[in-house]
Order: structure tokens, then C-alpha cells, then sequence
């Protein structure tokens, strides 16, 4: 495995739509685990390919020992609606109150190509719809203008 550089704004790639995976291969599982790799040194939660220089439609997330790998992931459910902090990789030392759904149903692929529907409720909600913000360009500070209060 290797660490994979972290895009931060300005850098315009991470304002660019990332496009759909069609081949599901030893190179994707490869991207797949650098990715991991290099979310946990930098201590994040989740990253999106478009993070490190990457225009796939692919994410990892790892919360609580919930570790995701999704490959064309889409948000076919909402419903709630919650405020909370949120930070980026991408956006060091920026935290900001982001209003996000709190119950969403996910559809998406496994490194395998294989079908996956995930019901996430809570911050693990937040988590795929901030990685997937970063599949079509989107960043937090484009959600909310709100400094999140020092800890």
C-alpha cells in the first residue's frame, strides 16, 4: 500500500465530477487500500478519489470499525435533516456546521462490482454524503458559511 497526496483547496480537480467506474480490476483494489492507507495517516474518516487527484466515482469510509470500500455510490433515499461539524482533509484546521439528511439509503458497488444497499442513519450518514459531495465537486465550505464552535 502506498499514501496517496491529499488535494486541499484551491486545487481545481477538487471541483471537478468524477466519473463512473467501469472496470473493476486489480488497479481498483489497489486505489481502494491506498486510499484507506492514506485516510488513516491523515486521521480522516472518509476520502473520496477526487481527494487525491482521482476523477473515479469511488470513496472508503472507516468509522467505529465500519469500514466501507464503494465504487458508483448514490444516494437513493433521505429523509431528516440534521446540523453538525464537519471538518475535510481537503480544508485543514476549517470546521463548519453542515446540515445534512440523518437517515439515507445508499446504493453502490463493492470492489467485486457486486450490488450493495446501505441504510445509514447518524454520523455515518454524514460521512457518505460528505465523500459523496466530493464526487461531484462539492465541498463543505459550498454547504455552510457557520464556523463550527472550538472544542
Amino acid at each position: 500500500m502506498a499514501v496517496l497526496h491529499v488535494l486541499t483547496v484551491p486545487n481545481p480537480i477538487l471541483r471537478q465530477k468524477a466519473l463512473p467506474v467501469a472496470v473493476f480490476d486489480a488497479g481498483l483494489e489497489t486505489l481502494l487500500s491506498d486510499m484507506l492507507e492514506t485516510m488513516r495517516v491523515y486521521e480522516g474518516v472518509g476520502l473520496a478519489a477526487t481527494q487525491v487527484g482521482i476523477l473515479q466515482r469511488v470513496f472508503v469510509a472507516d468509522y467505529r470499525k465500519r469500514l466501507f470500500k464503494l465504487v458508483n455510490p448514490v444516494i437513493v433515499f433521505r429523509r431528516g435533516s440534521v446540523v453538525g461539524e464537519e471538518g475535510c482533509l481537503s480544508l485543514p484546521d476549517v470546521r463548519l456546521m453542515v446540515e445534512r439528511a440523518s437517515h439515507i439509503v445508499v446504493e453502490a458497488q463493492l470492489p467485486d462490482g457486486s450490488p450493495v444497499s446501505l441504510p445509514l442513519k447518524g454520523f455515518m450518514a454524514r460521512i457518505m454524503q460528505h465523500e459523496l459531495d466530493h464526487l461531484d465537486g462539492i465541498l463543505i465550505t459550498d454547504r455552510s458559511s457557520i464556523l463550527a464552535p472550538e472544542s
